[in-house]
């Protein structure tokens, strides 16, 4: 797909209110590696290719192994991923893919056994922000393939700057 508008040169007003999500999330005590974990699940879920690449190369720079990457999109039949990822990975499907107006008792549960009330706000804020992004990479055809790792890290001074 050929790139129809530049929105992070073009939109950088509009976006200014996605970066400040990052920068929250970026001190919630939800886990990065777990967030890293959702923002690529979320992005399979919704094909976009920019995001993809982006988590990938971060969560693998982390330490998150090739397996763990290339069965994520079968979770559930696989062995390898925690109570609190498979909860978290479940919550996720369920608030990107919200279907019949609501998000399953059973899901919510499941989330809310493996996360304080403070922690599934932020996993859920988490979710939506990168529903964002994944809309917009995919809306103007943003690229994928250049991304260098830690380039979108949200900085120190970005984060005292915000407070």
């Amino acid at each position: 797909m050929k790139q129809r508008i530049n929105a992070y040169e073009k939109g950088k007003g509009a976006l200014q209110a996605l970066y400040g999500l990052g920068i929250y999330l970026s001190k919630s005590p939800v886990e990065k590696p777990l967030l890293n974990l959702i923002y690529y699940r979320v992005s399979q879920i919704n094909g976009c290719a920019y995001c993809l690449d982006m988590h990938s190369k971060d969560l693998r720079a982390a330490g998150e192994t090739e397996q763990r990457l290339y069965v994520l999109d079968a979770w559930r039949e696989a062995p390898f991923y925690t109570d609190r990822e498979r909860a978290a990975l479940a919550w996720a499907e369920a608030v990107t893919k919200i279907t019949g107006g609501n998000v399953p008792d059973g899901v919510y549960e499941e989330a809310h056994a493996q996360f304080s009330d403070e922690e599934l706000i932020d996993l859920t804020l988490a979710i939506t922000t990168i529903n964002s992004y994944n809309r917009i990479n995919i809306a103007f055809g943003v690229k994928a393939g250049g991304y260098k790792v830690g380039q979108h890290e949200v900085r120190t001074d970005q984060v005292a700057e915000a407070q």
